[in-house]
C-alpha cells in the first residue's frame, strides 16, 4: 500500500520542529529535547544511530508496528540532529526535489568524495 504525503501533512512535522526549536530553550531537567541539545551533536547523532537500527531490526523481524514506532523516533530524532547544525527539513525537502526523476545510481556517482 502506498500513499502519497500532501502538503497538509507535512505540517505536523513542521509543528514538531517548532516545538523542537521552543524545548531547545527549556530546562535539561524538565525537557528530553533540551537535554539532548544540551550533550551536543554527537550523542543526538548516537540516537539518530540507535533509532535507525532499531527500525532496520523491525523491518527485518516483519514487525510492521513496531517499524513504524521505530521510524517515528528515527524522524523525531534527525529532525533534533538537523536542528542542531542549524538545518530543517525544508532542507532535505530541497534535496529530495533536486534528486527527484534522477537514476540514483547516477545521482550518487555525481556526488564528490572529500
Amino acid at each position: 500500500m502506498t500513499t502519497t504525503l500532501k502538503n497538509t501533512d507535512w505540517l505536523v512535522l513542521e509543528r514538531l520542529e517548532d516545538l523542537l526549536e521552543e524545548r531547545k530553550n527549556h530546562s535539561a531537567e524538565t525537557s528530553y529535547v533540551a537535554r539532548l541539545y544540551e550533550q551536543g551533536p554527537r550523542k543526538i547523532a548516537q540516537k539518530v544511530g540507535e533509532e535507525a537500527v532499531e527500525a532496520a531490526i523491525a523491518a527485518t523481524a516483519g514487525d510492521t508496528k513496531e517499524l513504524v514506532g521505530e521510524a517515528a523516533d528515527l524522524l523525531f530524532h534527525l529532525m533534533i540532529l538537523l536542528q542542531s547544525q542549524g538545518l530543517s527539513l525544508t532542507d532535505v525537502k530541497a534535496e529530495l526535489a533536486r534528486r527527484e526523476g534522477m537514476s540514483g545510481l547516477i545521482e550518487k556517482a555525481s556526488r564528490t568524495e572529500d
